[in-house]
């Protein structure tokens, strides 16, 4: 099995609180609701969000991904940081066997936050991961934070 790694970080004007409660805390109510056209529902299927539980993340129809499963590992709320493992999903498991993802919301000097973010990617066999072959996944999580930065821009109470 091998690991690839990669990390990234991206700079909001939202405070990190706010961007955590709603990217990781309730992404299960916010996401399908304001990125209908990409994601049809998210549930859990065990637990109730905290570390342990396990959520399936189903995508709308026409896209090449039917359905994600993750497990929760750690939700950090007082460090605004989590850590969650990819478990399963419809298309991706040729080659990967798992995924984990740790994302932490660190307050920057402007009022508004820096988010870090590392994905680990443990592939099957002795299969090697290309930028490309990660490349699609990594610019559709930055088009979700995008969408939810600026959902939370237009309503300033929302995740206060």
């Amino acid at each position: 099995m091998g690991v690839t790694t990669i990390t990234q970080e991206f700079t909001t004007p939202i405070a990190p609180s706010r961007m955590f409660k709603a990217l990781i805390v309730d992404s299960h109510n916010l996401i399908p609701k304001i990125a209908p056209e990409g994601i049809k529902s998210i549930e859990f299927v065990k637990g109730d969000g905290g570390a342990g539980s396990i959520k399936v993340t189903n995508f709308a129809n026409g896209g090449h991904l039917k359905f994600l499963k993750h497990r929760i590992d750690a939700l950090d709320t007082e460090n605004l940081a989590c850590k969650h493992t990819l478990i399963e999903g419809d298309v991706i498991f040729d080659k990967i066997e798992l995924v984990v993802y740790e994302v932490q919301f660190l307050a920057s000097d402007n009022g508004g936050c820096v988010c870090k973010m590392s994905s680990e990617y443990h592939t099957n066999r002795d299969v090697e991961l290309k930028e490309e072959d990660i490349k699609q996944g990594k610019e559709k999580a930055m088009g979700l934070y995008k969408v939810v930065e600026e959902f939370l821009s237009a309503n300033p109470d929302a995740y206060a």
